[in-house]
């Protein structure tokens, strides 16, 4: 039973964390529901089993990261506020964003709705989607730092912060989750060797079970999200970011219910 809680939250990271659905909120509120103790391989675990994901990113994107130097240095440009705002807001966001069912769930619900407004106004002609990468300034990059930022709070998503900014800015939903994706490598692993300095790996108790508890996690966190990444790209060819919006809704929706009622 405990391996199958880890493949699943491998899974569950592998799934969530490309989409616009916030990964962090899925890991805690899933963590809660299955009743696995916070304990420091726990944390531990959630950390690294990040690495599948942006592993997934590599794998996939890795001519993309190297070729393009001008791309490069506007995805730095756009993690500078991130790293800034992680470390001065890094215990609060610990020990008090994380540990709120009921900021994850609200803003579940929020975001979600912004997601279904935007589209209306794009629907509308209100926001027109005209731009693409070679499009991208520095000054447009680093504002898009700012709304990954806004990540901080479990439950808004960072891929879907950086999307939410680069609709705004008007640039192609493609495009956007493109971005998202390559600014996710030097944003999670910043973020998680940071977070794996702070718990102090001399504090966590390794042994054969939790190493393999370790492996399954990472194998299915990349492999799910090697699938995740592929359909992303492929389901935008048709459709729009609207059911990811109703979806934040209604999950809200139901972990409110479960946690107030049950």
């Amino acid at each position: 039973m405990e391996l199958f809680k880890y493949f699943l939250l491998g899974v569950i990271e592998g799934i969530t964390e490309f989409l616009p659905i916030s990964s962090t909120a899925h890991l805690i509120l899933i963590s809660n529901l299955l009743k696995i103790p916070q304990t420091e391989f726990h944390k531990f675990f959630e950390v690294f089993i990040q690495s599948g994901a942006i592993l997934a990113v590599i794998f996939t994107y890795f001519q993309t990261i190297l070729i393009n130097k001008k791309k490069l240095i506007k995805l730095l440009v756009s993690f500078i506020p991130t790293a800034i705002v992680g470390l001065i807001f890094y215990k609060m966001i610990k020990n008090i964003f994380f540990e709120n069912e009921l900021i994850i769930i609200l803003t579940l619900i929020g975001v979600g709705i912004v997601y279904v407004l935007i589209e209306k106004l794009i629907n509308k002609n209100i926001i027109t989607l005209k731009y693409n990468l070679d499009n991208l300034s520095f000054s447009q990059a680093f504002l898009i730092g700012i709304f990954q930022s806004l990540a901080i709070i479990p439950g808004v998503s960072r891929a879907g912060a950086v999307i939410l900014g680069m609709l705004l800015l008007g640039f192609q939903r493609r495009e956007a989750v493109i971005y998202s994706f390559l600014l996710a490598v030097p944003t999670i692993i910043s973020a998680s060797i940071y977070d794996l300095y702070k718990i102090g790996l001399s504090n966590i108790i390794f042994n054969i079970d939790n190493f393999f508890y370790l492996f399954i996690g990472f194998a299915a966190s990349f492999i799910s999200a090697m699938l995740t990444i592929k359909f992303f790209i492929a389901y935008l060819n048709k459709h729009n970011f609207s059911v990811f919006g109703f979806y934040r809704i209604a999950l809200g929706i139901l972990f409110w219910i479960y946690y107030y009622f049950f």
